[in-house]
């Protein structure tokens, strides 16, 4: 009870006394922020001369090529390779028909574990569109919740690349060189693409495929790019928009303004990972043997069904040497009657 009494001043001249040195520091806050304001304005205006930085303009340009050699070389392998793709939830499987698991979430998140329901999937399936807002320039005001349509809509890599100091409307950038050997005139429509020329094809998709990735993160290092927690809205920009879009849907759990982080390479580019069916798994993949499956981006399971040489850092995703699931013949025989009533 006679030390709560104890003023603090007295407890600090005691601590001192005994060889303890407690420095005191009293902090006030008579800052005027108003006053700042000017300041801290024009200090963000000097910093926009330092941007874009010269060393990222190459890495800029290396990117928008390999995303258009992407978005070509995945068009040309879907007319040979088909894709089915899920109608009520955004799993993909590269393939002449479906799998069996049941990841299936339902319409709109209200059921999980059930059996997908195959559709034909396209281009959007696989490399899943991320926009973000266009702006005019890089450390300009923040874009308010009623000047959301006042600003253009673009990819977030395009974006990306246009304050690294890219023109995406180059025609030079735009354009990508695709020199077979056996060059014809149907080579860009895919349909009677050779082995040879859909290898070829298969192997230029995965090297721009792994160009894109590396050159989005080089520039994510230098460029600040923010993407929301709750959702997957991506700004680019040191400070995220204001724009209230967050959970616009009713099974998202939260609305209003999002709440904004550091973005990553995925969530410009996302991978979209798929089941991967391997020479010793069964005609169709089952739920009992999901332990043993391999799992990968979609781009790269599409490359490899169409002759590209996988790099040895996708093996472990791959499980190229596992072995596959104890599947008995009779369930699948009775799934595919159940699920797949035209086939045999």
């Amino acid at each position: 009870m006679a030390l709560r009494k104890l003023h603090w001043r007295d407890l600090i001249c005691a601590e001192s006394i005994r060889g303890f040195e407690f420095p005191t520091r009293f902090y006030a806050t008579k800052v005027n922020l108003r006053k700042l304001r000017p300041m801290i304005l024009k200090r963000i205006e000097k910093r926009a001369q330092f941007y874009p930085v010269r060393a990222t303009i190459p890495v800029a340009k290396e990117v928008l090529v390999a995303r258009n050699a992407l978005f070509q070389g995945v068009s040309i392998l879907l007319n040979s390779i088909p894709i089915m793709a899920c109608k009520f939830c955004p799993e993909i499987f590269i393939g002449e028909q479906g799998h069996l698991i049941q990841t299936c979430w339902g319409y709109k998140h209200r059921a999980k574990n059930r059996v997908h329901e195959w559709v034909r999937g396209g281009l959007n399936d696989i490399l899943v569109p991320v926009q973000a807002f266009h702006l005019h320039n890089m450390f300009q005001r923040v874009i308010t919740h009623n000047q959301r349509f006042d600003f253009e809509r673009v990819p977030a890599v395009l974006e990306l690349c246009w304050q690294a100091g890219a023109d995406p409307h180059d025609e030079n950038l735009s354009s990508s060189n695709w020199s077979f050997e056996a060059a014809n005139d149907s080579v860009h429509g895919g349909e009677s693409l050779s082995p040879r020329d859909l290898t070829f094809v298969a192997e230029k998709t995965l090297n721009a495929w792994e160009t894109l990735r590396s050159g989005v993160e080089k520039l994510l290092l230098v460029y600040p790019v923010k993407v929301c927690k709750h959702c997957s809205e991506v700004h680019v920009g040191p400070s995220g928009h204001k724009a209230r879009l967050c959970g616009v849907f009713k099974y998202e759990s939260w609305r209003g303004a999002h709440f904004w982080m550091k973005a990553t390479v995925d969530d410009l580019v996302p991978p979209k990972i798929v089941w991967s069916q391997r020479p010793q798994d069964p005609p169709v993949l089952v739920d009992e043997g999901r332990k043993f499956y391999g799992r990968v981006p979609a781009v790269l399971d599409l490359c490899s069904k169409g002759g590209a040489r996988v790099p040895a850092k996708y093996n472990c995703m791959m499980k190229v040497q596992g072995l596959s699931g104890p599947v008995n013949s009779e369930i699948i025989r009775s799934i595919r009657k159940k699920n797949f009533p035209g086939q045999q």
